[in-house]
């Protein structure tokens, strides 16, 4: 039976491709998103991919997560550095979560160099573009 895995991703995160392209590149989050799930399917995994720029959606998706899918890639956008809700949603569901960033996180805006789900995730990728969900795709193989 495949392993199912969640890539989780936030705010903006649909705008990939038009938004900052000297941040995330001019490829569209359609064409990376076709990549992610065969990369998965390579590996031998499923993978479903949701986006939104709600948070409450995004919570609801976790809390779900639990009964659905064996590990979680999340990419929370902005919410990264401020949302406690989703940080308490990871905290209460009893799978492995990597956090993604296409950017490296370190090198913006001081306010991105914290993250508030760091501590509740299981690594942490930042700064590989769209290989960052690849790599997280191997960690979750290891941690499932």
């Amino acid at each position: 039976m495949k392993k199912r895995v969640l890539v989780l991703l936030g705010p903006n995160l649909n705008m990939v491709g038009v938004r900052e392209k000297g941040v995330y590149g001019d490829e569209s989050a359609e064409s990376i998103h076709a990549q992610v799930i065969s990369y998965a399917d390579k590996l031998g995994m499923e993978c479903e991919i949701f986006q939104s720029n709600w948070e409450g959606a995004l919570v609801d998706k976790i809390h779900e997560s639990r009964e659905k899918f064996d590990g979680v890639i999340i990419n929370a956008g902005a919410l990264t550095h401020y949302s406690y809700a989703v940080r308490d949603a990871i905290s209460c569901v009893r799978i492995p979560f990597v956090e993604v960033h296409m950017s490296n996180i370190y090198a913006r805006e001081e306010f991105r160099h914290h993250s508030v789900l760091s501590a509740v995730c299981a690594g942490q990728i930042a700064g590989f573009g769209k290989a960052g969900y690849f790599l997280a795709l191997h960690a979750l193989q290891d941690l499932m």
